[in-house]
């Protein structure tokens, strides 16, 4: 259960859902999926795909691509950090470039929170293929947190959509 007293099932179902409720945009373009939600730790999958490719040379996923399931890893993981699901535009993102990944084989990402202030949440990161000891990037992203009145109707409608959801499978 997370601090805003939603199960990390209910959670996972509404990541799932902001991925694929849109399906012209880059969540569902990308194909990421969610792979499990903890308090504070969001890890997402990415399989490979021709369309992720930067390079057709050597079938690298493109750099962005990487980028931006990093950014939506961490950026998910910071609504299971807090008292009510808000949402957190991200400030900043730097992101360290370990080695390509490998064409071909899905890479993973694991976002985690680690401080929480009132204005600011602190993250960071890993990209991966099997082994997170052999990380294809690392980051560190910082995520602003929304004023009281807004954050209070985002949680409103976040609630609303895992409402929606019915009970636990």
């Amino acid at each position: 259960m997370l601090k805003s007293g939603i199960s990390f099932e209910k959670a996972k179902q509404l990541f799932e859902f902001m991925v694929s409720f849109n399906k012209g945009d880059h969540f569902h373009r990308l194909g990421l999926a969610i792979e499990a939600v903890g308090d504070g730790r969001v890890t997402v999958k990415l399989p490979w795909g021709e369309h992720l490719v930067g390079n057709p040379d050597t079938g690298v996923i493109h750099g962005g691509v990487l980028t931006t399931m990093l950014d939506t890893c961490c950026g998910f993981a910071t609504c299971t950090a807090l008292e009510e699901p808000e949402l957190c535009p991200t400030m900043d993102l730097r992101i360290d470039y370990m080695r390509p990944a490998t064409p071909g084989q899905t890479l993973y990402a694991e976002g985690e929170v680690y401080k929480v202030t009132e204005h600011v949440i602190f993250t960071r990161g890993v990209a991966y293929h099997d082994d997170k000891d052999k990380p294809v990037a690392y980051c560190v992203a910082n995520f602003s947190r929304l004023d009281k009145a807004i954050a209070s109707q985002v949680a409103q409608q976040f609630r609303a959509v895992i409402d929606s959801f019915g009970a636990e499978s």
